[in-house]
């Protein structure tokens, strides 16, 4: 047995691992603050920065999945799942709030347990930009991304598995149907609002003719 030999070969493994990583570390870090990016200016309405750093998030993600092709165990830890959870919930946001179609987790390139719980969290922006909606009147585009959070819920509570299958889809489908309640009720409470001013401006105008 050369002992040195195999020590070095197992420490070269090991380095190159340990290097890969690190440097996948990094990007994921990157690829989170990226993602936050690209909803901020999403609800800023800042389309064409919000674009640019979608182009940018798109590229850290294809360049993770590059280097850890040898690697899987890599590819596999935690950290990455969460960059990619945190990346589908940036470009479906960024996508429904736009008006395109939602991107698929092929179009992404990020793994399905990580795209359905990105959906998921995508369900809170949408409440946000509905609330922004409501307080400027524009309830029928409201009513538009509340049927988009529905469809989120029907997909992701179609998924009866382990958690270790799903990355704890449960917990992200629990705390999207709330979310979705309570954005009903105010959309509904804000619809009825405007129909009773509606009426009364009505009924006022009416009032003020026959006078």
């Amino acid at each position: 047995m050369d002992w040195e030999a195999l020590r070095n070969r197992i420490k070269a493994d090991f380095e190159s691992k340990n290097n890969t990583r690190e440097e996948v570390l990094k990007l994921c870090r990157s690829l989170i603050q990226i993602s936050s990016y690209v909803i901020r200016a999403v609800h800023r309405g800042e389309w064409e920065e919000a674009t640019e750093l979608a182009r940018q998030a798109q590229e850290i993600s294809r360049s993770i999945t590059e280097m850890t092709r040898d690697h899987p165990e890599v590819y596999t830890a935690g950290f990455v799942h969460d960059a990619q959870k945190e990346y589908t919930e940036a470009m479906a946001t960024y996508s429904l709030i736009k008006g395109d179609p939602l991107p698929e987790p092929e179009e992404l390139g990020v793994e399905y347990p990580a795209y359905l719980n990105g959906l998921g969290e995508a369900v809170g922006e949408l409440r946000r930009s509905i609330l922004d909606l409501i307080r400027d009147g524009h309830l029928e585009r409201g009513d538009e991304l509340l049927s988009y959070m529905d469809d989120i819920y029907y997909l992701l509570v179609s998924f009866d598995y382990p958690d270790a299958i799903t990355g704890n889809l449960r917990r992200t489908t629990d705390i999207a149907r709330g979310i979705i309640e309570r954005t009903r009720g105010d959309l509904t409470t804000a619809i009825r609002q405007g129909k009773l001013r509606q009426a009364i401006s009505e009924l006022e105008e009416r009032l003020k003719r026959e006078g």
